[in-house]
């Protein structure tokens, strides 16, 4: 208690000593610089995102005798339900239309959204689409007396580079707070799908998630997403979606409700130093690159003439440190354009060319492949599942059923299949091989929540 007296009477004083010894505005006839005129025009356009989340959750004297003996067993069988509430930030993108730009995780699963602007209306927003890969969700609100903030070329960024960060850091209020970009380019973050992101050290905390980096004329160069920090709090860490990555997300989203992307239609591994010695590639495995160990017929990279034992080195003009970087890489490519792959054969580099093109992932009945998996649905992950997992593959399962084998066998909706038995499997036809080998009981290795099981059928 007295560490928090003694914080608030420093504070205090501090206020009481500046309101005397506050700076002219302008000295020896030259105005003091300052980011306030650009904050006044810019902080309209962020705003203030809340979501309520309503889950079911059962009654926790389900069960229980003394309950089930007074109450016949009919209250600790209803349901419950829980409210579950998240804030984050937003930045509005198109006054015209009502576009906002956020975070996939501020809203997501959300049953309610409501937008709170800085003049204190408050709006219902309405969901156009999200992209869980890059963390972005375009929702929008009714266009009325609002202003929008101008996406900058994020590619014209550099390390350096004045920010500054506008939010609702732990829902204290909008702030805005400074510092510089950096570094670029950054990936690597668990937890998050494709990674481009913009490091600065202006802070960023818990709820500033979806709000507004923007550059010293206002624009916004980025959209703050997340924080390294081993406590908790903000360590001058921060990662910022790139504009030019969100505008054309929200493109998509607009058109087509989802993002769509495109496959190499590879399978690749890490460029160690030992595989690097055994192709003969060395010094090529100290800077890195992604060995193919599998190429999928008729798609873009067996058309580039991409083959088994090649090692990727650069896509589209960026370095491939490792089997992660291509999958990275290969999710934030624009579909439709030409690009280039650098590929490392028999100690000789060459240039591929190649257009990704959309793929589109069609789920097959479980029952079709086996007895036990019926009531479920199943399909090939997507390149942006794989990345997801790490650059794996495995079998995703988009659907189970209640009530059927597959879910009495412990089976969820969006588990990833990884194995049968002790044998890991990429892809659908190869879990339909398995299966029909097996005899008898098989186990299943699960991945679910980041975290593995195994299930037994």
């Amino acid at each position: 208690m007295r560490a928090r007296i003694f914080s608030f009477s420093l504070i205090a004083c501090f206020s009481f000593n500046a309101a005397f010894a506050a700076l002219p505005p302008e000295i020896d006839g030259v105005a003091l610089p300052s980011l306030a005129p650009m904050l006044e025009r810019t902080q309209p356009a962020v705003v203030n995102v809340s979501s309520r989340t309503h889950v079911k959750v059962q009654n926790s004297f389900y069960g229980d005798p003394f309950f089930d003996r007074f109450f016949g067993g009919g209250m600790g069988g209803q349901p419950q339900e829980r409210v579950e509430s998240s804030l984050g930030s937003g930045v509005i993108v198109d006054a015209v239309k009502g576009l906002v730009l956020t975070n996939n995780h501020v809203i997501q699963n959300a049953d309610e959204v409501s937008v709170t602007l800085t003049d204190g209306r408050v709006m219902k927003a309405e969901l156009v689409g999200t992209d869980p890969d890059t963390d972005v969700a375009l929702i929008k609100i009714k266009p009325e007396r609002l202003t929008a903030l101008t996406l900058a070329n994020s590619d014209a960024l550099r390390v350096g580079d004045f920010v500054v960060a506008v939010g609702n850091p732990f829902g204290i209020g909008q702030s805005a707070t400074s510092g510089i970009v950096s570094a670029l380019g950054r990936s690597g973050l668990r937890g998050l799908g494709y990674q481009n992101f913009i490091q600065t050290d202006a802070s960023i905390n818990p709820g500033n998630s979806g709000g507004a980096l923007v550059n010293l004329r206002g624009e916004l160069v980025g959209i703050n997403t997340a924080i390294f920090s081993p406590s908790g709090g903000n360590v001058g860490i921060g990662f910022a979606i790139p504009a030019n990555l969100a505008r054309n997300v929200m493109n998509q989203l607009q058109a087509f409700g989802e993002v769509q992307r495109g496959s190499l239609g590879v399978q690749t591994q890490d460029l160690t130093e030992a595989l690097a010695k055994a192709l003969k590639l060395n010094p090529i495995g100290t800077a890195g690159g992604a060995v193919v160990t599998q190429v999928v017929p008729d798609m873009p990279a067996a058309k580039a003439g991409v083959l088994q034992g090649d090692v990727i080195t650069a896509i589209a003009g960026k370095p491939v440190l490792n089997a992660q970087s291509l999958a990275n890489a290969e999710g934030l490519l624009p579909l439709a354009s030409a690009q280039t792959l650098n590929v490392m054969r028999d100690g000789k580099m060459m240039q591929l060319k190649f257009t990704l093109v959309a793929t589109n992932t069609q789920s097959v009945d479980g029952a079709k492949i086996d007895a036990r998996l019926a009531g479920t649905k199943l399909a090939d992950l997507s390149s942006s599942a794989r990345s997801r997992a790490g650059g794996a593959g495995g079998v995703l399962i988009s659907e189970v059923a209640p009530g059927t084998l597959a879910a009495q066998y412990g089976l969820q909706k969006n588990d990833l299949i990884a194995g049968v038995s002790r044998y890991q499997i990429n892809n659908l036809a190869e879990l339909t091989q398995l299966l029909k080998a097996s005899r008898g009981q098989v186990t299943l290795t699960i991945y679910r929540d980041r975290r593995s099981y195994v299930l037994t059928l």
